[in-house]
């Protein structure tokens, strides 16, 4: 009993430190060219843009730009396959933390403009579907929600 729970203490440890190792992805040229690339500092325009722009009243976006923020960099290692700021839906392909042995994927929704647990929920998938442990997925929702006050303190907006 004790050690299943060491046991998940250690992965779930070890996957925030790896998760706080990431670096800036793949940058070496190698993988799709920039035309098919999710990622803003290659696309060019960044969801600072869609969140910080007052002239279109259309596109207002309807959730919290330091949790999408957070959320993208926290799980940087993970191939980002679609994106909505309207709905707040990030959808990654599996892909394996740094110094990790297990592959994810994630699912992530922001459904408040608040900066707020509530308004961050996570799904991870190990490989097939399986499951992951609650506690891993606690790890990264706090890794996340971290990373997001850095990003807002940083921005300067208490």
């Amino acid at each position: 009993m004790k050690t299943a729970r060491a046991a998940r203490l250690i992965l779930a440890t070890t996957l925030c430190a790896g998760l706080a190792a990431c670096g800036g992805g793949n940058r070496g040229g190698a993988g799709p060219g920039p035309e098919s690339d999710m990622r803003p500092e290659v696309r060019g325009t960044t969801i600072w843009d869609l969140f910080g722009n007052d002239e279109n009243p259309n596109n207002t976006v309807g959730v919290n730009k330091y949790l999408w923020n957070a959320s993208l960099e926290v799980l940087n290692f993970l191939p980002v396959q679609s994106v909505d700021p309207f709905t707040g839906v990030i959808v990654t392909g599996y892909g394996t933390p740094p110094g990790g042995g297990r592959s994810y994927r994630a699912t992530i929704k922001i459904s408040d403009p608040a900066l707020d647990a509530r308004s961050l929920k996570l799904s991870l998938q190990g490989p097939g579907g399986s499951a992951v442990e609650p506690g891993t997925v606690r790890a990264v929702e706090d890794a996340i929600l971290t990373r997001a006050r850095q990003l807002r303190i940083r921005d300067g907006r208490l």
